[in-house]
């Protein structure tokens, strides 16, 4: 497919985008539709929206091209399976606690229960956090949109961020929220549509049926889920799944931007009911990418295709693209490009969503009674909107410049560290009745867990006889976050104790 049909097709489906923004937003665009989309959002369209949130281009091109590493093959779904558990457990225990106490930013939980130091340190958590992650995952899709499609106008790599945030910036800023449940879920439908049908047409090519197409996987020396010979290696089984539930509580229970999709149900039952129905549809539908990526090496294989070379090195990031664009007809390339833009944008317009919520809401206040009639709110919400538009293509110009795939891996690592200490200020506010904190003594607790847990994560195999940390890095974090609060505890008053 030529990068100018390429082309045409991004700038109609953004047109379709902004035209259902403006149709969304016509009504209302005032802070309570952006923040909380008027707290009347249909259950079965936040559930369906999530999916695309959830899943991302990462997702997308990666999931798919570990899966010819002999280490990894299946063993994603360990993750998977553990995710699953978490999902679970945020619908019973922590939803059932946002909507008691009505918030608008999850952050405030942690205002009233620990103070108001530890709910500033929460919330930069959060927008440290979700800006590094999300600006990575947008990073990973810009750059094979760059080598297939605008290396041959060739446009600059910094006008082509520019242009990608420009346009979510352009159907997001008004109606927000509002407009992020209905383009979701046109997007998850693309995301979804596209591993399906990518799954006929390598199927088709590889002349096979869906039956010997699943027993093609199954013999194949990609499929291997559960890995249980040796507890020391990152992909161990149980390892695997505890990273999964904790990793899931952490960055999907703590984080706004997923937890601001539920928060727009009506009420407890049905925000309970999109996670329910959120949670099947994410393992299945991880089934199905890991199925791709097994069908992509069979179909490699089979037609002598090399996996893409970066600067001397093979990107399994770039196989799927690859094989999508150059040796797929121009259909199977269509719909290959509109799941990898939904599922990239998707997450980078909820997450600019959310970023701009949290900052609003727990930096300047816009949900306090006296300051909701504020008329430069609106304006000033649209301010915050356009800088965190502009901070995201900054990170992005420098992941770019270092040009070193090992340091903006690590970056991406750093992200996720930084989600330890929200599990540890949780897990002592909900578990720590009759305590609260030293306030202005939690910043210091929030900064030196992460480092102890860098400096663990990398000298792991010497420390521990060649145990290799992995996901399960996070529950170590909380751990040392949720002990560092006990010392600097102190009796909760009553006013502290719920």
């Amino acid at each position: 497919m030529s990068a100018g049909t390429i082309l045409v097709i991004i700038i109609i489906y953004f047109g379709v985008l902004i035209l259902i923004s403006n149709l969304v937003s016509k009504k209302s665009s005032d802070n309570d539709t952006f923040f909380k989309a008027n707290k009347n959002s249909k259950w079965y369209l936040v559930a369906f929206g999530m999916i695309g949130t959830a899943l991302s281009g990462v997702t997308f091109i990666s999931v798919p091209g570990n899966v010819g590493s002999p280490e990894s093959q299946f063993s994603y779904f360990q993750f998977v399976l553990g995710n699953a558990i978490g999902f679970l457990i945020i619908a019973k225990v922590l939803l059932p606690l946002y909507y008691r106490m009505n918030l608008t930013s999850i952050y405030g939980y942690i205002e009233q229960r620990l103070g108001i130091v530890s709910y500033k340190t929460a919330a930069s958590i959060f927008l440290i956090s979700r800006t590094i992650g999300s600006a990575f995952r947008l990073y990973l899709v810009v750059i094979v949109l760059q080598r297939y499609v605008f290396d041959f106008f060739d446009v600059p790599f910094a006008a082509t961020v520019l242009i990608s945030l420009g346009l979510i910036f352009a159907y997001t800023y008004r109606g927000g929220l509002k407009t992020i449940i209905i383009t979701d879920t046109l997007q998850t439908f693309f995301l979804v549509s596209s591993v399906f049908l990518t799954i006929i047409f390598i199927c088709q090519s590889l002349d096979l049926s869906a039956i010997e197409a699943f027993e093609a996987v199954k013999n194949s020396n990609y499929s291997k889920i559960f890995f249980y010979e040796d507890y020391l290696k990152g992909n161990f089984v149980f390892k695997q799944i505890l990273g999964g539930i904790f990793v899931t509580i952490a960055m999907v229970g703590l984080d706004q931007d997923l937890m601001q999709k539920n928060l727009s149900c009506k009420n407890i039952g049905e925000a309970q009911k999109n996670m329910f129905t959120f949670t099947g549809i994410f393992v299945v539908i991880n089934i199905f990418f890991l199925s791709v990526g097994a069908l992509l090496y069979l179909f490699a294989t089979k037609n002598n295709i090399e996996i893409p070379m970066v600067n001397g090195v093979a990107r399994t990031d770039y196989l799927f693209p690859e094989i999508a664009f150059n040796h797929l007809a121009i259909f199977p390339a269509i719909i290959f490009l509109l799941g990898l833009t939904a599922a990239t944008f998707a997450t980078t317009d909820s997450a600019l969503t959310a970023l701009t919520t949290s900052f609003c809401v727990d930096f300047l206040n816009m949900d306090k009674t006296e300051n909701a009639s504020n008329p430069k709110n609106v304006k000033n919400r649209h301010l915050v909107h356009l800088g965190f538009s502009l901070l995201m293509f900054l990170v992005i110009i420098v992941f770019n410049s270092l040009n070193d795939q090992s340091v903006v891996t690590m970056i991406f690592k750093v992200a996720s560290y930084t989600y330890g200490p929200l599990l540890g200020l949780y897990a002592f506010g909900l578990f720590m009745k009759s305590k609260t904190v030293h306030d202005k003594f939690v910043p210091f607790i929030c900064i030196i867990s992460p480092l102890v847990c860098f400096f663990l994560a990398k000298n792991s195999a010497v420390l521990f006889g060649n145990y290799v940390i992995d996901n399960e890095l996070i529950i170590i974090n909380g751990l040392i976050t949720f002990i560092g609060l006990l010392l600097i505890s102190k009796p909760a008053t009553s006013q502290t104790k719920f």
